[in-house]
This record gives structure tokens, sequence and C-alpha cells, in this order.
């Protein structure tokens, strides 16, 4: 779905605020005059070459992609691609509905601020005595991939390394997913990740503008990604049962969300799991709609709550399963499974690229999910996480702090002042996540940080404990000012 402004609702102008005051909008012939290369790369030079020039001044309001199109006599995606390269250099900026304007000079242009993924993994000197800020699992509980690789070199699997015509999909591995796929899949894709899975289905389907639903608070790495493609996440709030529909019902009818980015089970960070009843009433608002819906069920195979997912009365749903977590993160490799209309895009375009995934890594993958004892770790490592997040949830209960019941390895913990909480940790040596990379809004109702359960043992429970209350209660020593 391309963003037009011209045809999208427009919000009222302010009483106060007269036409001398719009901004100059700019004729679309003004980009075609000398045009000679009319590439995404060539539109986006000639776009970039008249900013420098001051033929085009800071705060105009660019054209549609539609107009452009037409004047040059190209498609809108050929002008997408070139509005989403100028906006990643912030030559250009999106503004939803309003349009998409010329950025300031860069002398004056605010520096992008660092990736939230980055601000969440910040380089460590591995001064804690215990991590509890990575979000990943505990290695002693991952199957055995040096087993795997012996099988298939026992059994004489070892030879696709040769084969470049070959299925994307083995289709081994294929009947294996389908046998408990939440929905009856048109395609299968197999990608490298979670992250992977999503970023390409962004790629192919958001365009420059674009509104996008998302769970507040959100895995850091979507805003990321919509942040890299110009378009504008929405926040969608949660409570223990998931989304809530009058939120999702305001970003898809009033903000024009045209997708949605969700977690079904055990969500980062707060461990949230759907409900039937949720779903259901999710499903209700957006039947009729023509809304994307992305899910990422990362923690298959550690979750234990069951799996419910839009896709059954959805088709316009991709859905992503993670072996990341529950089998090794070095795998590399995730499930996408959604009709042909979606994926197929993904697919080919693939093929420009790594063309496929190593059907060695999906035959490793495959020989683990075929693997009864590999399924018995997969399934005591389920078992243990859930084990160590109760532990530790009673822990807290104990000593006067509640702490909402979560699905994974990862807890939400409320606290007074991230700062504080932080600091305090870090002087007993624990390190944690700190919420704000994980919220949409600049100003959040409350102060949180992510503790992951995956590295906590039983000997470290009630010190830990101890520490993670002071933590809670703990206030700064300055005065903090919240700016508007």
């Amino acid at each position: 779905m391309n963003f037009d402004p011209a045809t999208a609702p427009q919000v009222p102008a302010d009483d106060a605020r007269d036409a001398a005051s719009a901004p100059a909008v700019i004729g679309s012939g003004l980009f075609s005059g000398d045009l000679e290369d009319r590439t995404p790369a060539g539109i986006a030079a000639a776009v970039s070459r008249r900013i420098r020039s001051g033929a085009v001044e800071p705060g105009a309001r660019l054209p549609t992609v539609r107009e452009v199109a037409r004047e040059l006599r190209v498609s809108p995606a050929t002008v997408n691609q070139a509005w989403r390269a100028l906006a990643a250099t912030g030559a250009i900026v999106a503004r939803g509905r309003a349009g998409t304007f010329v950025g300031e000079p860069d002398g004056t242009r605010p520096v992008p601020p660092t990736g939230r993924y980055q601000r969440l993994h910040p380089p460590s000197d591995s001064a804690f005595r215990i991590d509890l800020s990575r979000g990943t699992p505990d290695p002693e509980l991952l199957p055995d991939l040096a087993a795997a690789l012996h099988a298939i070199t026992d059994h004489g699997r070892g030879g696709l390394a040769a084969d470049y015509l070959g299925e994307a999909v083995l289709p081994e591995l294929a009947a294996k997913v389908r046998a408990d796929w939440p929905f009856r899949a048109e395609r299968l894709a197999v990608l490298d990740g979670a992250l992977d899975a999503v970023d390409r289905l962004l790629t192919t389907h958001v365009r420059l503008g674009d509104a996008v639903a998302v769970e507040d608070p959100c895995f850091p790495p979507f805003l990321d990604l919509l942040a890299r493609i110009g378009a504008r996440p929405v926040a969608v709030r949660m409570d223990e049962s998931g989304l809530l529909p009058d939120d999702l019902r305001r970003a898809v009818r009033k903000q024009g969300a045209i997708a949605l980015i969700l977690q079904p089970r055990a969500q980062n960070p707060t461990g949230v799991s759907l409900t039937a009843r949720r779903v259901r009433e999710l499903t209700e608002i957006l039947s009729g709609t023509n809304t994307l819906v992305i899910e990422d069920d990362h923690s298959a195979g550690i979750a234990s709550a069951a799996l419910r997912s839009l896709g059954a009365r959805l088709p316009r749903t991709a859905h992503i399963r993670s072996y990341s977590k529950s089998h090794g993160a070095d795998l590399r490799l995730a499930v996408v499974g959604g009709s042909a209309e979606l994926l197929d895009p993904v697919i080919e375009r693939r093929m420009l690229g790594p063309g496929w995934t190593s059907r060695l890594l999906q035959r490793l993958l495959l020989t683990m999910l075929d693997d009864d004892t590999a399924a018995r770790t997969v399934t005591a490592a389920r078992t243990e996480y859930r084990r160590r997040s109760t532990e530790l949830r009673r822990g807290l209960a104990r000593k006067g702090t509640t702490i909402a019941r979560g699905d994974g390895i990862n807890l939400w913990l409320p606290v007074a002042d991230e700062n504080a909480a932080m600091i305090s940790l870090a002087a007993a040596g624990i390190k944690a996540a700190p919420g704000r990379p994980f919220e949409i809004e600049d100003h959040p109702l409350g102060d949180h940080l992510r503790i992951t359960v995956a590295p906590i043992t039983d000997a470290d429970l009630d010190w830990l404990t101890t520490e993670l209350v002071a933590a809670t209660t703990a206030a700064p020593t300055y005065r903090r000012v919240r700016r508007a």
C-alpha cells in the first residue's frame, strides 16, 4: 500500500492558521527538467542536488509519490524507493497524513539518535556479577548441535552444499512445520531469523510515511526497522491479555495504520500472551480491512502459553516462527507462512540476494526436530524457564514487590525511577535492561526495567530479590526535568 497525502483524509486546520503560514508545495515538474536517470538512485540524486543547491527550501512540502511517478513516467514503487533513501539521510521527512517535507540543512539537522537496539545492548566490560539485560536463553538449556551434526554426517545427508537449483525450503522441513502451523499457509519460506523475516515483510509491503501499529511497550528492533524505512509507529497499549482493542481500533480507523506487528505469546518485554477472547476481539476490529498482520512467535518451543494466531481469521497475516531461543541462535532460522500475495514478493526479491537460507542449516534443524533427545531438551528448558520466572516472582512478593506473571524468559519490572534503579543494581553488580528503548511514547506513564530470568540460579535468588526490591524504590539524587 502506497501512502498518498493527496488522497488521505486530512486533519482539519486550526482556525488560527492562515494560508500564508502553510508550507510551500513543490511542483513535480521541478524534478523532471534535466532528469535522465529515472532509476530510484537517479531520482534520489536529483532531488538531493536541488535541496543542496537551495532550489528547494527547507520545510517545503513535496508532491505526492503518485504525482512524481506520473510526471516522470515511472512506477510509484520506483519513487517510493528514492523517497525512502532520501528519508534515511534526513533530506526529507515524512509527517504522516500532512505529507512529506524537505528536511533542515545539514548544519541544523539534528543527528539521528543511536538505534534503540544499540542503546539496549551497549558495549560492556563484563564487570557485572550477573547480567539480566540480554534477553537471550541459557546456553546450557539448548539441544546439542554437535549431536545433530554427527547425525547428518553419519546418514550421508550432507550432500546439499553444491545444489543451486534445489527447493528453497526442504520439503521434509516444510511438512514437519505445516503439521502444527496455526493456520493453513499457502506459502512457507525459511529466512535468517525472525528479525530478517520482519525486515523483509516491512520493506516489501510498507512505504515511506505509512502508519504501522505496534505493541507498547515494543521490541526495540521493530521500531528501528520502521525508522529505517520512514514508517510511523502507532502505539497500541497492552494489558495482561494482549493488545487493547480500543487502542487498535483507533490506530487502524483514525490513524490509518496499514500494518500491525505483534508477538502473540511471551511478548518481549512484558511476557504477555494473547488470550482466546482477545484474539476474537482483535480479529473483529481488523476484519474487512486490508491491514497486514505480522506475527512474531519469537519464543516458540520455550513459551508455555498456547499459541493463538490471528491468521485463522485474517488472510493478510504473515506468521513467523523462530527457532533461535529453543534450538540455538547460531542456526539463524525462522519459518514464515502466509498467503502467496504476501510472501511471493519477499521470496522473489530474496532470490536477487542470498537466494535461500542454507539447506544444511535447515537439515540440521529438521534433524533436531525429529530427535527425541533434542525434543526432551527443549521441553525441559521450557519447564525450567517457567520455574525460574515463578521463583523470582515469589521471592519478590515475599519482600513486598508484586510483578505481573509473564511467559518466556523476560519479566517487566515496575520501578520508581529507571535511571536510579539501574544505578542501584549496577552498584550491586547486576546489569538490567532499561525500559525506555521498549517504549514508544516520549513520556510513558511509569518507569520499568526488563529482567531476563535465563541466567538466574537458585543460589542467586535471595540476594537478587533483595537488590531488585531495593531498586524498585530507588530515588534519583537529582531532580529529573521532563521536557515537553
